[in-house]
């Protein structure tokens, strides 16, 4: 579907169209290299219970596969802790780095299918960027993602995503997340 040669995701559009000429008047930028774009989306599923049960680890990577449209990989302890049960190289969760427009595709079903769904949901917290224009969230269940089939999943498990930018700060940041309609609480 996303390898087709004249498809371009809407949200790629729409900051190419509407989003880039905002920004821009904005922050009033005298060069078109400064304007803030998305460089990647960092999806990671800690995995908890892979200590007693190995194959959680890989329910969860084919979850994670599942949500973001491209094969997840098991991410591994670099060290054995041993009052947590952990030895080195042991399977304990799974991430995925999106970039170009799997990473455009993946925000527009965060934004207008995933956030709605969660249960008591009023708006992202805005106090998430890091300094250097990144943002990171967490969701508590990822079966909220329209791919998982309510029935087959073994385990409601949470998720982190980081939204990377290269804005030099948080409120340009926030500015172009703001604009891909991102529900921030006011």
């Amino acid at each position: 579907m996303l390898d087709t040669a004249d498809y371009t995701p809407r949200l790629k559009s729409l900051y190419r169209e509407t989003i880039r000429a905002a920004l821009k008047e904005e922050f009033s930028y005298k060069n078109e290299m400064m304007i803030p774009k998305l460089e990647k989306i960092v999806l990671n599923m800690g995995v908890g219970k892979a200590v007693q049960d190995t194959k959680k680890v890989k329910s969860a990577q084919a979850d994670l596969t599942l949500i973001a449209g491209q094969h997840a990989v098991v991410t591994r302890a670099k060290k054995s802790v041993a009052s947590f049960r952990v030895r080195e190289d042991m399977p304990l969760g799974t991430k995925v780095t999106l970039r170009g427009d799997r990473m455009y595709e993946f925000l527009d079903r965060l934004i207008t299918i995933a956030l709605p769904r969660v249960r008591d949901f009023r708006g992202v917290k805005t106090t998430s960027f890091d300094g250097r224009g990144n943002y990171a969230m967490g969701l508590k269940e990822h079966i909220v993602f329209p791919e998982i089939e309510y029935d087959k999943v073994d385990e409601v498990r949470g998720m982190d995503i980081i939204i990377c930018t290269n804005a030099s700060t948080d409120a340009e940041a926030k500015a172009l997340l703001k604009a891909f309609n991102m529900p921030f609480t006011s």
